[in-house]
């Protein structure tokens, strides 16, 4: 499932490389933060960073909205002398290597638990001649809504067909195994299409299917947003959501690349842990009871095919 190692490819330009990818990431930030902001009726403020050793980033946010309780969508442009151990760990013969890391990242925690947490990011590693691109989107539900499920599923399907049948079912069963919890036994959401170490293709069949991911995310959440942001919810509903972003905050401290490879890399600690939701909960041994909307989410997140419907 995973793709070889890195191999340099002789056609591409460096210099026009990093120019075309920058013009695209920061496109699809602006364009993608432009659609947020007409669905929530609220601004997005901007926090321009710079890195010690090298790039810096734009972070787009919005902190206690109405509708995203959190919600951040940052490009990152970062360099650096050598590569950290979260990535030369499937890659040793580039350790020692100069790198750039290029790409858009966003979370949003809506405030309505019927709103699922969504998950999306787009990214292109470069070492010297070498290159590799990375990316996928995810969503998280707190409360069993099939028909969102099918229809991000399907979005991402056909987001990825135009570039070959293979790609939406390597993608979408890479996700259900990357976003899996293993101390818990458990899937972090309805999942979605996960990529890495993509450059098997060629650079520009590459940088197309990461553009095709990314270019469809709006198509695939704000539906399912507008579906959702006015059903009715009270203290027990945010209850259980703040439970289950307890199963975030796990995830992404004890498994997700992107984490460990910025805190790695000496990146900024704000825009890193900017994915955390704003509240979370534990509660010791609790299990919701059978046959409620709480109890009926464990075997949603079963995997399946929601593209047939969620057979």
């Amino acid at each position: 499932m995973h793709a070889a190692s890195p191999a340099p490819d002789p056609t591409v330009n460096p210099e026009e490389r990093q120019s075309r990818l920058r013009a695209y990431f920061t496109g699809l930030q602006s364009s993608i933060v432009a659609g947020l902001e007409a669905a929530s009726g609220e601004p997005f403020l901007t926090d321009t960073w710079t890195r010690a050793e090298g790039g810096g980033g734009i972070s787009r946010l919005i902190e206690g909205g109405e509708l995203f309780e959190r919600a951040g969508v940052l490009f990152s442009d970062v360099r650096g002398s050598t590569l950290p151990p979260s990535a030369t760990a499937r890659r040793p013969e580039l350790a020692g290597r100069p790198w750039e890391a290029m790409g858009v990242s966003l979370v949003l925690h809506p405030r309505n638990p019927h709103v699922p947490t969504v998950h999306a990011n787009v990214r292109a590693f470069t070492a010297g001649d070498v290159f590799w691109f990375g990316g996928g989107m995810d969503l998280t539900p707190y409360y069993p809504h099939e028909d969102d499920a099918i229809h991000f599923h399907r979005t991402c399907a056909n987001a990825l067909a135009p570039h070959g049948d293979a790609w939406y079912p390597r993608y979408k069963a890479w996700c259900d195994e990357y976003f899996y919890l293993k101390h818990r036994g458990e899937t972090r959401g309805v999942g979605g299409v996960f990529f890495d170490d993509l450059n098997e293709p060629g650079f520009e069949p590459s940088f197309a299917i990461t553009r095709a991911v990314g270019d469809a995310f709006l198509d695939a959440y704000l539906p399912i947003v507008e579906r959702r942001r006015h059903l009715p919810y009270g203290k027990r509903e945010r209850d259980f959501q703040a439970y289950r972003r307890g199963r975030y905050v796990e995830f992404n401290l004890v498994y997700d690349r992107g984490t460990l490879f910025g805190l790695q890399s000496g990146g900024r600690t704000e825009s890193i842990l900017m994915s955390m939701p704003p509240l979370a909960a534990w509660r010791y041994a609790y299990t919701p009871e059978p046959g409620t909307p709480e109890g009926r989410l464990a075997a949603f997140l079963t995997p399946r095919d929601w593209v047939e419907g969620g057979a």
